[in-house]
């Protein structure tokens, strides 16, 4: 098991050591999406949904949950986040949300994990405040779409 970084000789998790990583500056994006019936992103274009604005609570609910990434994963480090933007639109062609996340540190470890629950929980959060009005929304397609900064270098999904 020597091989696997967050396992230790014994085969049990630990949280790996980076103390003596330099920090650098590093970003990921991730992206998801939430299908739903046409009717639903009328309400919501309405501003009808029964709990409120969707698109802006559920934007907050994923900044907030990008800080909260380490209380969440439990092999993640906690981060300093320098930025956390969410954007969620929508799309008739689904139809419903695309769901967008990018997260930014200057710390010893990636933010992959703070941008990919980003976006999960913002979806998860639209979900939420419309499932009263529509059961057929389906939650999919959550992806890192880049990171940058650190040893490994810069990646980008193509």
């Amino acid at each position: 098991m020597s091989g696997l970084t967050h396992v230790d000789e014994h085969g049990r998790a630990r949280m790996v050591d980076v103390s003596d990583k330099d920090p650098t500056v590093r970003t990921a994006s991730a992206r998801g999406f939430v299908t739903c019936a046409a009717q639903t992103l009328d309400r919501v274009r309405a501003g009808s949904a029964p709990k409120g604005s969707v698109i802006h609570t559920a934007e907050l609910a994923g900044i907030m949950a990008a800080k909260r990434t380490a209380d969440l994963i439990p092999l993640c480090h906690p981060l300093p986040l320098t930025k956390i933007e969410v954007r969620i639109e929508i799309d008739d062609q689904l139809p419903g949300f695309r769901v967008a996340g990018e997260v930014r540190t200057k710390a010893v470890t990636g933010v992959e994990m703070e941008a990919l629950t980003a976006v999960s929980v913002a979806c998860l959060t639209v979900f939420d405040m419309l499932k009263a009005i529509d059961r057929t929304m389906v939650i999919g397609g959550i992806e890192v779409l880049s990171k940058s900064g650190g040893k490994s270098g810069d990646w980008a999904r193509t």
